[in-house]
């Protein structure tokens, strides 16, 4: 099995080739707008690696939920180059992504949603198996859903954006946070080529972002009434 695979739901843009188990990833500068990099750095792996998209047998991206003009890149670019190579599409989780790719365990993702807001949710991994635990929501920091049990790893930008409030939500329940943490096209390979195998790939025509929040920006009265926060 071939795929390439996108992820651009946060400020991280990554996109990975995945060979028969075998991964290649690469992840664009910093501080470059994704709409300029994204086929580049497409071209330029598949280049590096002598493949062409007539060899791959599916194109997948990272669903969301994440920032809009990052999921609509990643859903439109992976929908276009489907397109013009017939191939079907898949499209992954971000939250998922994130979670597969710190480790075996009990992960709980949590991404900033700007807007005074985060998207989270919970899961356990097991190997290549990822299990929902809670499925994602956007929520204020301090109404984050609380997972059961204890042992959670915390992981996401939402951490580094309100890592405070989220500490006082979920600290009976965290063992660690890893702030760092980015969803990586790496780990939406894997998780579709496991999806490819099941013939859950579908036509590109039906390629569609995961948002969770259909809002994009806060009315002047809604801004105010947050203290003026993001």
């Amino acid at each position: 099995m071939k795929l390439l695979a996108l992820e651009s739901s946060t400020e991280l843009l990554t996109a990975a080739l995945f060979f028969d188990g075998r991964i290649v990833e690469r992840e664009s500068a910093r501080g470059v707008p994704h709409s300029e990099i994204a086929l580049p750095l497409v071209r330029a792996l598949l280049h590096e690696q002598g493949v062409t998209l007539a060899d791959l047998d599916v194109i997948a991206f990272g669903a969301g939920p994440g920032a809009f003009t990052g999921l609509r890149l990643a859903c439109s670019v992976a929908q276009g180059l489907a397109v013009g190579a017939g191939l079907p599409v898949i499209g992954i989780g971000s939250l998922e992504a994130l979670a597969l790719g710190e480790g075996d365990g009990l992960i709980y993702t949590c991404t900033d949603a700007r807007m005074n807001e985060a998207y989270c949710a919970a899961f356990r991994v097991r190997g290549e198996v990822v299990e929902t635990v809670l499925g994602p929501v956007v929520t204020v920091p301090e109404g984050a859903p609380v997972p059961p049990g204890q042992g959670w790893l915390g992981c996401g930008s939402g951490f580094a954006a309100y890592g405070d409030r989220l500490r006082m939500r979920l600290t009976d329940c965290l063992a660690a946070i890893q702030d760092q943490a980015r969803p990586r096209a790496g780990a939406v390979a894997r998780l579709a080529a496991q999806r490819f195998a099941r013939g859950e790939a579908v036509d590109a025509a039906m390629a569609a972002p995961l948002y969770v929040r259909d809002k994009i920006a806060l009315t002047t009265r809604e801004r105010l009434a947050a203290g003026g926060m993001k």
